[in-house]
């Protein structure tokens, strides 16, 4: 998939969203930006060109690189506008297959024939979401890590139905937009999501038990395993309901090995979800994490 005067929606604006924009944007895709929140989509492509900004000070990008990037991002005020002559939907609103059901179907409704529709979902199944949109041979799972604009893996997933052209033109967008690809099957979980909350459960556990702290945990993974973050961090990061969720799914799909530990149950119902709050296992500030008293 060529980015030349190609265009892209991406369905959401929060965290993810964004960072997918900016991504597509920077690449030289023609972006446009929807989320049913009024305002959050200008919002975003306001953040995204300071972000930018921030990268051609710093001399990541060129002036010339931001400018043609902000020149292809726009703001649409609802889906049917948003999709119109797209080559590619992304989709990326919180993991509920209702919700991805209902904002997806107005995308397949409005788009042209041809488009892909991808969802950034890291957990739910693509083969029931392309069946549901009665659109599975052109559905697949484009699934992001965050933060998009620097990480280099895109995990593509391929439901039951969906067709070998389809993850082709997958493959051929991750190379435009210089993303490492993998593709998966439609497993629950595939096998990033699968994999890094079997660590994070694990590490929540330990901390609840009182092995070591939060940042010993995590420092533990880091210079022991070489990762680039330590679980707990990377939980705050992601979101600790989002981590639960996908949790909650998996137990429910896989088995016991998925349950969700008491803790973090408990820091979600008491909105500690991390640096989007402000706090989660870390206390967050100026977007730098400090680990709390006693942890």
């Amino acid at each position: 998939m060529s980015a030349s005067r190609a265009a892209v929606v991406v369905l959401g604006a929060g965290t993810m969203g964004q960072g997918i924009a900016q991504v597509t944007a920077t690449a030289g895709f023609t972006t446009r930006v929807f989320d049913a929140a009024p305002g959050k989509a200008a919002q975003a492509i306001e953040s995204i060109g300071g972000y930018l900004e921030k990268l051609v000070a710093k001399g990541k990008i060129t002036a010339e690189v931001r400018s043609r990037a902000a020149a292809s991002l726009s703001a649409a005020t609802d889906v049917a506008s948003a999709c119109e002559g797209v080559e590619l939907v992304i989709e990326s609103a919180p993991e509920n297959m209702e919700l991805k059901v209902q904002l997806l179907g107005q995308a397949v409704r409005a788009a042209p024939a041809g488009a892909l529709i991808g969802s950034n979902t890291s957990s739910l199944s693509l083969t029931e979401l392309g069946a549901r949109l009665v659109a599975a041979d052109r559905t697949v799972g484009l699934h992001f890590f965050n933060p998009p604009p620097v990480m280099e893996l895109l995990e593509i997933v391929r439901g039951i139905g969906t067709s070998d052209a389809t993850v082709e033109r997958a493959l051929a967008f991750a190379a435009a937009i210089g993303k490492t690809p993998i593709v998966v099957r439609d497993f629950p979980g595939f096998a990033t999501s699968r994999l890094g909350v079997v660590l994070g459960a694990e590490a929540i556990r330990m901390l609840e038990s009182g092995v070591a702290s939060a940042a010993d945990i995590d420092r533990a993974m880091e210079l022991g395993y070489r990762h680039p973050m330590g679980p707990l961090k990377l939980t705050d990061l992601v979101g600790l309901d989002v981590r639960l969720a996908i949790l909650d799914h998996l137990h429910k799909e896989v088995g016991e090995q998925f349950r969700a530990p008491a803790l973090l149950r408990q820091m979600v119902r008491a909105g500690k979800l991390g640096k989007k709050t402000g706090e989660g296992f870390y206390v967050w500030k100026d977007g730098v994490a400090q680990p709390p008293k006693g942890r």
